[in-house]
């Protein structure tokens, strides 16, 4: 088949929302790059930097066969699953905030469990399109693909990071379902997991108060409720057209992370309803397009290989809003191509890269 042009509309709204991300980042960290290193404009150079990095990738994915990963999956994989063990290993992971996410390297931060979730939706797609007559068997269909995801899962949770791994399970519970897995399967195996996961949020007291304080923040406003009160109070100041781009007060060291994880606080007080309507628009047409072009793609592999990719980005936006509007439990995920980030940027537009090559293919 004649290869086509690229997906202009995901194209559009990578450009868009990159333009938009740079803008807020400046915004949302320019007082703290300030405080911390005497350059208000630090975060903001970075940004940029990564940024073009980011499109270069993506450009690069884009043009790349993506048939060519059918033979490439396992061996991504086991590499990024040993760089998922190597990350946890003092001495050669980099703890940050309580958590050993990061390899430094020449002075940058790469985090490991971005490239997993990549290679996991590649590896996913690759097995569920090969065995996909067996997947509605348990044993020699579902088990499989569900033992490196728990091998893959677990490694993230160590680190500890519970936000990156619940997109990664649900991302692949996603992929399992477009491939025809049996929804008994899934089913039962999601009432088996509930009690765990339970046991994870009570064992760990941070997680413990983090749900506690989801459910009543304030039962305690000056500790465990706080973000999350400060995050409110910075979309109800922003009102229907916002305070004005710059001009937000919440990010005055009253919110965590205002770079990252609470960036859509920053950008709903200063561009108000409209500004975070048309984030969430913007997502919404990059989903609507990506599972169109997995519904048209040439193959399973494409297909299912674009439901993951779709999902993969789409949920995290989903549960980083989720957790800024106070619908969800704090857990640090960040904003995809809004969200101030090194190698999680590149790494996310790597991935649109290859669904847009899908893109080129398809038969509509």
């Amino acid at each position: 088949m004649q290869r086509k042009a690229p997906d202009f509309v995901i194209f559009f709204v990578m450009i868009v929302l990159l333009g938009i991300g740079v803008a807020m980042v400046f915004s949302a960290t320019s007082i703290l790059a300030y405080q911390r290193f005497g350059d208000s404009f630090r975060y903001l150079k970075r940004q940029l930097g990564w940024s073009v990095l980011g499109i270069t990738a993506m450009t690069t994915f884009m043009n790349i066969d993506y048939h060519r990963y059918l033979k490439w999956a396992p061996k991504i994989l086991l590499v990024s699953i040993i760089s998922l063990i190597l990350v946890l290993i003092p001495g050669v992971g980099h703890v940050i905030g309580g958590s050993r996410r990061w390899f430094i390297i020449l002075g940058l931060r790469i985090q490991p469990s971005e490239i997993a979730k990549v290679a996991l939706v590649i590896y996913l797609a690759r097995y569920l399109s090969l065995k996909n007559n067996r997947i509605k068997y348990f044993f020699k269909g579902l088990l499989p693909p569900l033992v490196i995801l728990g091998v893959v899962f677990l490694l993230i949770l160590l680190e500890p990071d519970l936000g990156t791994a619940a997109t990664i399970a649900g991302t692949s519970v996603v992929m399992l379902i477009a491939a025809g897995a049996s929804y008994l399967h899934l089913g039962s195996l999601v009432a088996m997991g509930i009690p765990g996961l339970l046991y994870m949020i009570i064992s760990e007291p941070y997680r413990r108060d983090r749900l506690l304080a989801f459910l009543d923040p304030w039962q305690d406003p000056l500790d465990t409720g706080f973000h999350i009160i400060q995050s409110l109070y910075a979309l109800g100041s922003g009102g229907l057209f916002g305070m004005g781009l710059g001009r937000s007060r919440q990010k005055f060291f009253y919110l965590p992370e205002p770079g990252t994880d609470f960036i859509f606080a920053v950008l709903g007080e200063e561009l108000g309803f409209i500004g975070t309507f048309i984030i969430v628009t913007l997502f919404f047409l990059f989903a609507w397009r990506g599972l169109q072009i997995a519904l048209y793609a040439q193959d399973l592999f494409g297909s299912i290989l674009a439901v993951g990719i779709t999902t993969m980005i789409t949920l995290q936006a989903v549960i980083n809003i989720g957790v800024v509007t106070g619908s969800m439990p704090v857990t640090g995920i960040t904003l995809p191509f809004i969200s101030y980030g090194g190698s999680s940027l590149v790494i996310m537009l790597s991935g649109v890269g290859i669904l847009l090559n899908i893109s080129r293919f398809t038969t509509n």
